[in-house]
């Protein structure tokens, strides 16, 4: 039962593999025209971000997933979450706690991009981070294809002490190209709750310091007594705290994202 769930979670996904510097890895794909990668969050391909690769796909974009840990289609829960999250901070393609160093796991990212660029065509590639991925779609800039890039509450690296809430995990060398892909048009799109610790509000006011107009940071009010009554705790803006219906401040957010990568990538 549980197999059949996954499978129909991802109904409409192409599934096939992609390998790059000897490590080969599960994608899904879903939709036709320039391609978007999503990078899930914790704990994986859940249902939530199957339907937000959907949605890519419905304004006339690739969605591709590549699965970076956890089963792809399986629904999130406490546990599986949690083991996730240890495997992800262990391994040695993702820099937990590192700052100034760039994930390994994006050259095989930018590799991905490359290929998929060449499959669906257009102008470039879009990416989308959450969380523990967050930060990737900015290391990725670094390949010029990548045209609209979009950290969602980026987490990495996890936000201990000072110096880390205000690193954006990458290292400097790259750091100095994105700033040039920036001066050059490239706009990076970043979305947090308010009262989010996970992606503090110094990591988003360093984005804004590096590179003023170009960052655009969509900050969603989580304080106690707001309007819309979004938990304190709220965290994954695309996928489990959204609210799709009109006025409310997640699909707003969600509306940015998918106006940033049409304005992108389809002009």
């Amino acid at each position: 039962m549980g197999k059949q769930i996954e499978l129909e979670a991802l109904a409409g996904y192409e599934i096939g593999m992609f390998a790059h510097g000897g490590t080969s890895r599960t994608v899904l794909r879903t939709g036709s025209g320039p391609a978007v990668i999503v990078m899930a969050e914790m704990p994986g391909i859940t249902p939530r971000v199957a339907d937000f690769g959907r949605r890519i796909a419905a304004i006339g974009c690739t969605a591709v997933l590549p699965s970076l840990f956890g089963t792809p289609g399986r629904r999130a829960t406490p546990g599986y979450l949690m083991r996730s999250l240890v495997g992800g901070c262990v391994s040695r393609e993702f820099t937990a706690f590192m700052r100034r160093h760039t994930s390994p796991v994006t050259n095989w990212l930018r590799a991905l991009a490359a290929f998929e660029h060449g499959q669906c065509g257009g102008p470039g590639v879009g990416a989308v981070g959450m969380c523990f991925t967050g930060g990737f779609a900015l290391g990725m800039m670094v390949d010029e294809r990548m045209l609209a890039p979009v950290l969602s509450q980026p987490s990495l690296p996890l936000p201990i002490g000072a110096r880390r809430k205000r690193s954006l995990g990458i290292s400097n060398r790259d750091l100095e190209v994105v700033r040039e892909r920036v001066d050059d048009g490239v706009c990076v799109l970043g979305l947090r709750f308010s009262e989010d610790g996970m992606a503090p509000t110094e990591r988003f006011s360093r984005l804004a310091e590096e590179f003023g107009d170009g960052f655009i940071g969509v900050e969603i009010d989580s304080s106690p007594g707001n309007e819309h009554r979004i938990s304190k705790r709220a965290h994954s803006v695309l996928t489990d705290e959204l609210v799709d219906e009109p006025g409310h401040p997640t699909r707003a957010a969600l509306d940015a994202v998918l106006d940033h990568l049409k304005n992108g990538l389809l002009g």
